[in-house]
């Protein structure tokens, strides 16, 4: 059966910037945490907000998808602004947008299949044995055929992470946000949860944004970053995470990313 949920195919260049932060600032009435943040994540990147704890990552991702108003900047998706749209225009948007928080987000009282269902009830047409049919793939993109009549409590963490980002992908996004999408995972699940990633961004065609502190998979499977400074308030570096971990100029962009090594 043909996808009648897939979004348009992607119109840009591989390498123009499918979102622009532009002089971005964050901030919570007095109280600013982060300042003039600029940067572009490139058509069909994973890109990674990344910074010591407390520096504003989650903030930022808030800001992107809407939940947060900045108090100053724009943010643009293929050059239109989202910050300025209106809210109609946001919701054209934001259509394209599957998004995974820290939690998975999933409703306790449903069972899988019923969570998967939830944007495809909600924003399109399709009969119930369609979207049956639509959530048993979703599930078998992220492993877990076979569980649609599961409960949240019934799986482990990390399954639970995967039927979060099967919700996700409910209507095929092109860009993904992940909040710390590896948090409170074994290292085998994480590293599966990141082959997953790098597979569904490529077969969806998608942009990636994750935040993540977790450094193992951040040089897995990162293509570009920014560097959100606690000191500065401000995002200090950008790029390639192990090319900012050999020769960023930042001493703190360095430590971030080689903590945990042996010191010499």
């Amino acid at each position: 059966m043909s996808d009648p949920t897939r979004a348009e195919p992607r119109t840009a260049p591989r390498d123009s910037p499918r979102i622009e932060v532009d002089g971005l600032t964050m901030a919570f009435d007095d109280f600013v945490v982060q300042r003039d943040v600029s940067f572009q994540v490139p058509t069909g990147d994973i890109f990674v907000i990344m910074g010591a704890s407390g520096c504003g990552k989650s903030t930022l991702l808030k800001h992107m998808i809407g939940l947060v108003e900045p108090a100053a900047g724009d943010i643009l998706y293929d050059g239109k602004s989202f910050t300025a749209a209106d809210a109609e225009g946001r919701a054209v948007m934001s259509r394209r947008f599957g998004v995974l928080f820290q939690s998975g987000a999933l409703w306790s009282s449903m069972t899988l299949a019923e969570n998967v269902s939830v944007p495809l009830s909600q924003y399109t047409r399709l009969t119930r044995d369609e979207i049956a049919e639509l959530v048993s793939l979703k599930l078998a993109l992220v492993g877990l055929a076979g569980f649609e009549d599961y409960y949240p409590s019934e799986i482990s963490g990390g399954m639970r992470k995967r039927a979060g980002l099967a919700r996700a992908i409910a209507l095929d996004p092109d860009i993904l946000f992940f909040d710390e999408p590896s948090a409170g995972l074994d290292p085998l699940s994480s590293r599966r949860l990141d082959d997953l990633i790098l597979e569904l961004r490529d077969s969806l065609g998608a942009t990636v944004v994750i935040v993540s502190h977790e450094l193992a998979s951040i040089f897995a499977i990162a293509d570009n970053s920014v560097f959100l400074d606690a000191e500065s308030r401000t995002a200090i570096d950008g790029g390639d995470p192990k090319s900012l971990r050999d020769h960023s100029a930042h001493p703190a962009v360095r430590e971030f990313l080689t903590r945990g090594e042996p010191r010499t």
